[in-house]
């Protein structure tokens, strides 16, 4: 009998020409163990390709070390993603809200020329696809027993990101400014934003629409009007710790924002360039310029009022 040709013999030979083991040496072993226990991708890739060019026999192996290891952290990333969602689908409207403080003084060129306080606050609250923004800011001087600056700003904006680089706004803002010459005045606008650079250290986002604006003067008489508006967020970390912002007084998503409001009789700009310099992780100093500019004021008042600002801001 040919021993080469039964059953058995052939079952002898596919079994020694296949691998005695699928294990890899103790040592490569404990070396990708160690490295998946870090959950550090880039450490387990260098790893594992190590792995692969000091035992090229073993590459199935270490191949299917890392699917694994691939499959297992999409699952856990999944789960914590889903795990997200619903919380902040579950919270209520008053949870999930952060913002700053700001307290400091400033000096004001234009309708008056003065020193005084300043105060503000920011709030935000990030959804799934809504944010809501809510920002109030007031300046106040009195100088030989007179006020002579006088100045609120109070603004709601809710956005809709329906996708990664588009939103919806919303826009309600009031504001009171005795010495531009109105008692108060409100706006209402609505429209379309883009995200025109979301980087490291830098973000750049617009947003225009119409607006519907009513102002109270101080002479008693108001003014309704249909005007349009346009926005740019702009935020440039210079350094670590060293910030720009450009903010104004529409509520802004990271830094801050120019805003302009044209209609039939009136142009307003409200510009503010400031440099946040962080002192602890949630304690800031910032220094900041703003225009406020009307091209048609009432009365006798001038067109462009300057205010420097120097404040410390808390976030929380």
């Amino acid at each position: 009998m040919n021993f080469m040709s039964t059953p058995l013999a052939s079952a002898a030979l596919l079994l020694l020409a296949s691998p005695a083991s699928a294990e890899l040496p103790e040592g490569v072993q404990a070396m990708i163990d160690a490295a998946i226990a870090t959950e550090d991708a880039k450490k387990v890739a260098t790893v594992l390709e190590l792995a692969r060019a000091t035992h090229p026999d073993d590459v199935s192996t270490i191949d299917a070390i890392e699917a694994d290891w691939k499959a297992a952290q999409a699952q856990k990333h999944a789960e914590a993603e889903a795990a997200r969602k619903k919380a902040i689908r579950e919270a209520g409207f008053f949870a999930r809200w952060s913002g700053e403080g700001e307290f400091g003084g400033f000096h004001s060129t234009g309708n008056t020329e003065s020193i005084g306080v300043t105060t503000a606050l920011k709030l935000k609250r990030e959804g799934l696809n809504w944010t809501h923004m809510l920002r109030a800011r007031a300046d106040y001087q009195r100088q030989n027993g007179k006020t002579s600056r006088e100045q609120f700003v109070a603004a709601y904006e809710p956005r809709w990101q329906f996708n990664d680089d588009m939103f919806v706004y919303g826009l309600a803002q009031f504001e009171r400014d005795r010495l531009q010459g109105f008692e108060a005045r409100y706006a209402a606008s609505g429209g379309l934003g883009y995200k025109v650079v979301e980087d490291d250290g830098l973000s750049l986002s617009v947003k225009a629409g119409p607006a519907w604006r009513i102002t109270e003067y101080t002479d008693g008489t108001s003014a309704s009007r249909i005007a349009g508006l346009f926005g740019a967020d702009f935020d440039w970390q210079i350094v670590d710790g060293l910030t720009f912002t450009q903010d104004a007084n529409a509520v802004a998503e990271g830094g801050g924002e120019v805003q302009v409001l044209v209609d039939g009789n009136n142009t307003s700009i409200n510009l503010v360039s400031g440099l946040d310099l962080r002192i602890s992780e949630k304690l800031r100093s910032r220094l900041s310029y703003a225009v406020d500019y009307n091209s048609n004021p009432p009365g006798d008042t001038l067109s462009t009022d300057t205010l420097t600002r120097f404040s410390v801001v808390y976030g929380f």
